[in-house]
């Protein structure tokens, strides 16, 4: 979804989700791809004579060949049309409501994301569309914008893949769940056909545009920073709640962000109650995300805690290596993340060459070591071998601290400069041999050096750092 967290359920090959935020050209198709966004009431009420495409940052686009596409589910249905219509009466009698909760009336919500319009739209995942808004501090009634609390209100899309089950499970969860590293759900609206939540917003977006859609390179120390924020989140979920959650689709597109870049978990709408007294596991019907669903719960349907740590060793590798899980983009054997690093994990002269090579040597060798390890252990391919989450936060902890880096070590150097001396020699049809190239059948010394000046994000611009002027 727009303020972070995107999801598709279930499968549907034959419907595209659609593009928010994204270069369009014609009014007309800005229209139609906004215009499954609006709440049924307050279509009738929006102007879109002046639609423009929104260039917020945490939109996404969700056509992308290497987006993340969800697992087959296994005996699943669609959630009807008549389920996500039904009566308040109904909904109110499954909800469980955490009386910290404030419930906003249909006209609160729209008139506080200014009716909906456009220009408040931050995205669009499974569930529906999200937009911006503005309340009271301690109420629930629209203020002016940039004043009072700023919120993120996600609809429910009726024709859209999620719907019943999810929004109960996401108030079920977040309304009775609290904790730094989960997103705070501040209140709910059910109100005739309408179906909203409302949640802190998230200024920094989600994780999955930090490290795929920005050109900046996201700084080691950040990464490490977010990876720890989102292991204490599971270690939460799974060890410290007072009933254990499995979250079941942790993934870098649910990871949110604040000023600070402090990680939080959003979007509840799979998460499952975990296995309690004598049983080792829950057996449900299997969904999730392609490329991030432990091997073992798409084969069985049996899930566990270790299942959420294996997602987790898929997302820090991502963090590793700036790759999607799933890219059919990269060349043949390559599309999936985890098969094509496997071999280099464990290696400690071979897992240099998984870094994101936009770092440029920018992190730490030691943590990048330590990383990797982790990585490796949790997406071990029996279970119980994986680490608890606890471990991997202890793990995780030196990570964001350590200053060896990569830039100043010999050994890396000279990696990065064969790399480089490749990658010239095969743009201009050279060949190396030794320390000679190969031009035209006659051998030359190569004589530049390897260190020189290189256009480089580090060098020309500022890399984000936090915001430290907010707690």
């Amino acid at each position: 979804m727009g303020f972070g967290s995107e999801s598709v359920k279930v499968v549907d090959k034959s419907r595209k989700k659609k593009v928010v935020g994204e270069e369009e050209t014609g009014c007309w198709v800005k229209l139609r791809l906004l215009g499954g966004c609006m709440p049924s009431r307050s279509k009738v009420d929006s102007s879109l004579s002046s639609v423009t495409a929104i260039p917020y940052a945490e939109s996404k686009s969700t056509n992308d060949e290497g987006r993340d596409q969800p697992v087959v589910p296994v005996s699943w249905t669609t959630t009807s049309n008549a389920e996500s219509t039904s009566s308040t009466p109904k909904f109110s009698e499954e909800l469980k409501v955490a009386s910290r909760l404030r419930k906003f009336t249909f006209n609160d919500l729209k008139l506080a994301t200014r009716n909906f319009r456009p220009e408040s739209l931050l995205g669009e995942g499974g569930f529906g569309c999200v937009f911006k808004g503005w309340i009271e501090e301690n109420g629930t009634a629209p203020v002016k914008p940039g004043t009072g609390l700023t919120v993120a209100v996600k609809t429910l899309n009726i024709d859209g893949l999620q719907g019943h089950k999810e929004w109960l499970a996401e108030v079920d969860y977040l309304g009775n769940l609290l904790h730094p590293n989960l997103v705070k759900l501040v209140g709910y609206c059910i109100e005739d056909d309408q179906r909203l939540l409302v949640y802190e917003f998230m200024p920094r977006g989600s994780l999955e545009n930090h490290l795929f859609r920005r050109s900046l390179p996201l700084p080691w120390s950040i990464r490490m920073k977010i990876a720890l924020g989102a292991a204490k989140g599971l270690t939460f979920l799974h060890e410290e709640a007072e009933r254990p959650v499995i979250y079941r689709d942790f993934k870098t597109s649910n990871i949110l962000l604040d000023a600070d870049y402090n990680a939080k978990l959003s979007d509840f709408g799979l998460a499952k109650d975990g296995p309690e007294g004598d049983k080792t596991h829950v057996s449900t019907r299997v969904m999730g995300t392609y490329g991030y669903a432990a091997p073992e719960y798409v084969m069985t349907g049996h899930l566990t805690s270790k299942s959420d740590v294996y997602s987790f060793g898929v997302v820090l590798l991502e963090m590793l290596t700036g790759r999607r899980a799933m890219d059919k983009n990269r060349p043949n054997g390559e599309h999936n993340l985890v098969e094509w690093a496997r071999p280099h994990l464990e290696d400690k002269r071979r897992f240099f060459r998984l870094l994101d090579p936009r770092l440029e040597g920018h992190f730490s060798i030691k943590g990048a070591q330590k990383a990797a390890q982790l990585a490796a252990q949790c997406l071990s391919r029996d279970p119980k071998v994986r680490p608890r989450m606890s471990e991997v936060v202890e793990t995780l902890k030196p990570l964001p601290n350590l200053k060896d880096m990569a830039s100043s070590s010999y050994y890396f150097q000279t990696m990065q400069g064969d790399r480089t001396r490749s990658n010239s020699s095969s743009k201009n049809g050279i060949r190396t041999q030794g320390g000679f190239i190969t031009r035209n059948g006659q051998s030359m010394r190569i004589l530049s050096s390897s260190n020189g000046p290189q256009a480089s994000p580090y060098r020309l611009q500022q890399s984000p750092k936090p915001n430290k002027s907010r707690v």
